[in-house]
C-alpha cells in the first residue's frame, strides 16, 4: 500500500539510499533553493534539511526529482491507476479481460474519502511566521509555499464531490500582507478554484480555503493533474496513493478545534472581522495525515499585490493584485515536515510531474478529441508556450493535393480544452504522412513540420485572446496575448538547410547567423531599447523580400539576442524563442500579405525572440549564496560527489 504520511515516504527513501540528510543549519532564504537546484540538475537524491534557520520545522525537497524516484514512491498503485485509465479509454476492456480488472470494484470504493472527527494534523497549531520562509530567487517578493495543495468546495454544492485541490502559489508574507493574518493566493485562469471563486462572488459569500502542505505524496501529484470535470482530485489521490484519503473536520466552535499543543497561540479572527457582516460557511475538511494546513477564507471582492516570483517560464512574474486569504488557524501534525520544490527555467522538478501525467493520462487523449492522437506540452519551452500535436487528416481522402483541413478542426478543439487553451504556439501534423512520428521526438517533429508547411496558407492566428497568466511576451497585461497554429499535411515541400548560405546578406545590425536546427536560422539582432524595436524585423523582412538569396531551405528565421546561445542546444532554442515572442506581434515574414483577413508570407517566416522592454528579466542566482553553498558539495561536505 502507499504511504500514509510524508515522513513514511522520506524514511523509505532514506532506507533505500535515495535521500540525503543535511544536519547543518540551512537558511531557507535562497540557500535551500540553491542547494535543491544543483542537486536536481545532477540527478541527485531527495534532500532532508534537519535544521532550518528561523523555524522549528525541518524541510524536504527533490522528492520527485527523477521519474524513477516518482515511480518508486507510487510503485504499489501505478498499475491500478493504469487499469482505471484503460477502462476510461475503452470500457469494453472489462468484458474482454475480466481477470485483469477484478480489483476495479475495490478501487472504485477506495476513491471515496473517509471522514473522521479528528486526526494528527489537528493536534498542534502554530503561526504563519513560524513556518519555513522559503525564498527561491533574489527578487522574489517574500517567502512562498511552492508545493501547496489548495482545497476549496463549490459554494453551490458543498462537499468533496465538487471540490478542487489545486497547486496554486501561496505568498506567506511581504508586500502589504498583515503578518500572521494574511497570505496571498495566485491562481491562473481556467483553474478549478476560479469557478468556486466566481460562485462565491455571485452568492456574496466568503470562500473557505485550506492550504495543505505535506501529507501523503499522492496529494501533491493529484493537485497538478489536469482531471476532467466531475473527477475530484481527492479521488485520484486515493487511486495513486493506494488508500482512501482520510479527511478530518475541525470543531465548529469558533471555526477552529482546540489545540492539544501550541508552538505559539494562533491568531484568531473575530466573527465581525472575518465575515464583514456575512455569515461564514462551515469549516472545510482537511487531510488528517497532512503535515500542515493553513485554514481561512477569501473575500472574493478583495485583492492585494502579490509577487514578484521566479516562475516556471524562467523569468519573474511581476507584482499584480490577486486574492488575499485571511488566516484563521495554522495546524500541524506531530513531527511535521515542510516539503518544497523550486521552479525556474525548465527542466526543474516539476518536469517529473509532466512526465508522470503524460504516462498516466496519454492514452485518454483520443477519447476526449476524436481524431487527435497525441499532444505534447513542451516542458523546455515552459509548457504552455508550445504544444506539438498529431492528428488525422481524413476530410477529403480522394483529393489529389492534400492540405490541412481536419487538422484545423482538431487544433480548435485542442485550444478549447482546459489548460491546453493557454497554449500560445500549436504545431500540428497529419499522422497519415508519417505514422511513426512521435511528438516527444522534438527535432524529428520540427523537421517534419518545417519540410511540409506552406507559409502562405498554413499559419492561423488568434489575436487578442487569453494566454498563460505568467507569460508577459505580448506586453498587453495579464492573460492577454495571441496564438498561432501551424498545420502541416501532405508531401515534403522543401529540403532543409544545415549550413549558413555563403551568399547570405543581412541588413545593418543583424549579425552572426547560425543554424539552430535543420531549416532554422538564428540571427543576432539589435538590442531592443526603448525605441521602435518592431521596426528592426520590418527592415529585415524587407531586405529578405528583395534579397538575391531567398533562403528556400530555411523556412524559419529567429531573431535573438545571442545566436550562439540559441544554436548551442535544443533546449536553449525552445526556451528563448517561445517564451520571448508573441505570435501576433513578433511573427512576420518575407513578402508578407493579408488577403481576406488571412496573413501569410512567401517565406521565410521570421520570429522576433529578443528580450523586449516590457518583459521581466530572466532568473539568476545570487553569487554570494552560490559561494556559500559550494562548501556543501566540496570534499567532506554532505553532498560531496553529487554534482559529478
Amino acid at each position: 500500500m502507499g504511504y500514509r504520511t510524508l515522513a513514511a515516504a522520506a524514511a523509505d527513501l532514506q532506507r533505500t539510499g535515495q535521500l540525503v540528510r543535511i544536519e547543518q543549519e540551512i537558511d531557507p532564504d535562497l540557500e535551500a533553493a540553491e542547494i535543491h537546484r544543483r542537486v536536481y540538475a545532477a540527478g541527485g537524491p531527495a534532500l532532508f534539511f534537519a535544521r532550518v534557520k528561523g523555524t522549528p520545522f525541518p524541510m524536504v525537497s527533490n522528492l520527485f526529482g527523477t521519474i524513477a524516484r516518482a515511480k518508486f514512491l507510487f510503485r504499489d498503485a501505478l498499475d491500478d491507476v493504469r487499469k482505471l485509465v484503460e477502462l476510461k479509454t475503452d470500457p469494453s476492456n472489462f468484458r474482454k479481460r475480466p481477470w485483469r480488472y477484478w480489483k476495479v470494484p475495490l478501487l472504485a470504493w477506495r476513491l471515496r474519502p473517509k471522514f473522521v472527527r479528528s486526526g494528527p494534523v489537528l493536534r498542534h497549531t502554530t503561526t504563519v511566521s513560524q513556518l519555513p520562509r522559503l525564498k527561491s530567487w533574489p527578487r522574489d517578493g517574500g517567502p512562498f509555499v511552492t508545493l501547496p495543495q489548495v482545497y476549496t468546495e463549490h459554494p453551490d454544492a458543498p462537499g468533496w464531490a465538487k471540490s478542487n485541490l489545486g497547486m496554486y502559489r501561496v505568498q506567506l508574507s511581504g508586500n502589504d500582507y498583515v503578518p500572521d493574518r494574511e497570505v496571498g493566493l495566485h491562481y491562473q485562469i481556467h483553474r478549478g478554484i476560479g469557478a468556486h471563486h466566481a460562485a462565491a462572488v455571485r452568492r456574496g459569500e466568503r470562500l473557505r480555503v485550506n492550504v495543505i502542505v505535506g501529507g501523503p505524496p499522492a496529494l501533491a501529484v493529484a493537485a497538478v493533474m489536469p482531471l476532467p470535470e466531475g473527477l475530484p482530485e481527492l479521488a485520484f489521490a486515493a487511486a495513486l496513493g493506494g488508500r482512501r484519503v482520510v479527511m478530518a473536520t475541525p470543531s465548529e466552535r469558533r471555526g477552529v478545534s482546540p489545540p492539544v499543543a501550541v508552538h505559539r497561540e494562533p491568531l484568531r479572527v473575530s466573527s465581525a472581522a472575518a465575515t464583514g457582516g456575512l455569515t461564514p460557511r462551515r469549516s472545510l475538511p482537511m487531510p488528517a495525515e497532512a503535515d500542515f494546513v493553513i485554514s481561512g477564507w477569501i473575500d472574493p471582492a478583495r485583492t492585494k499585490p502579490e509577487g514578484p516570483f521566479g516562475d516556471h517560464l524562467g523569468y519573474y512574474s511581476l507584482t499584480h493584485d490577486f486574492p488575499v486569504m485571511t488566516v484563521e488557524a495554522v495546524y500541524h501534525r506531530p513531527g511535521a515536515i515542510w516539503p518544497f520544490t523550486v521552479v525556474g527555467r525548465p527542466p526543474q522538478e516539476d518536469t517529473t510531474f509532466g512526465e508522470l501525467i503524460h504516462e498516466l493520462t496519454g492514452p485518454v487523449i483520443p477519447t476526449v478529441i476524436a481524431g487527435l492522437h497525441a499532444v505534447h506540452a513542451v516542458d523546455a519551452a515552459g509548457v504552455h508556450p508550445l504544444l506539438l500535436a498529431i492528428g488525422s487528416e481524413r476530410y477529403v481522402p480522394y483529393a489529389e493535393t492534400r492540405r490541412p483541413q481536419e487538422l484545423l478542426t482538431l487544433a480548435n478543439a485542442v485550444l478549447g480544452q482546459g489548460q491546453l487553451s493557454l497554449a500560445k504556439y500549436l504545431f500540428i501534423a497529419a499522422k497519415e504522412d508519417a505514422p511513426d512520428l512521435d511528438v516527444h521526438d522534438i527535432p524529428a517533429f520540427l523537421r517534419h513540420l518545417l519540410e511540409r508547411f506552406d507559409p502562405e496558407r498554413d499559419l492561423h492566428f488568434q489575436t487578442r485572446t487569453t494566454i498563460d497568466t505568467l507569460d508577459y511576451s505580448a506586453g498587453q497585461g495579464l492573460n492577454a496575448g495571441s496564438k498561432l497554429v501551424i498545420a502541416a499535411a501532405g508531401p515534403k515541400r522543401r529540403a532543409l538547410g544545415t549550413e549558413v548560405p555563403a551568399d547570405l546578406s543581412l541588413p545593418d545590425g543583424f549579425t552572426d547567423p547560425r543554424v539552430a536546427l535543420p531549416g532554422v536560422l538564428a540571427i543576432r539582432g539589435p538590442a531592443c531599447g526603448a525605441g521602435d524595436w518592431e521596426a528592426d524585423t520590418t527592415r529585415l523582412c524587407s531586405a529578405l523580400s528583395t534579397a538575391r538569396c531567398p533562403l528556400p531551405t530555411f523556412p524559419l528565421l529567429v531573431v535573438v539576442d545571442d545566436s550562439e546561445f540559441i544554436a548551442r542546444a535544443l533546449n536553449n532554442f525552445l526556451w528563448a524563442v517561445f517564451t520571448r515572442s508573441d505570435p501576433a506581434r513578433d511573427v512576420s515574414g518575407a513578402s508578407a500579405f493579408t488577403r481576406h483577413k488571412h496573413w501569410g508570407c512567401a517565406g521565410p517566416v521570421v520570429i522576433d525572440a529578443r528580450l523586449k522592454p516590457h518583459m521581466p528579466p530572466p532568473l539568476g542566482a545570487d553569487p554570494g549564496v552560490t559561494a556559500r553553498v559550494d562548501a556543501l558539495f566540496a570534499r567532506g561536505g554532505p553532498l560531496a560527489g553529487v554534482e559529478r
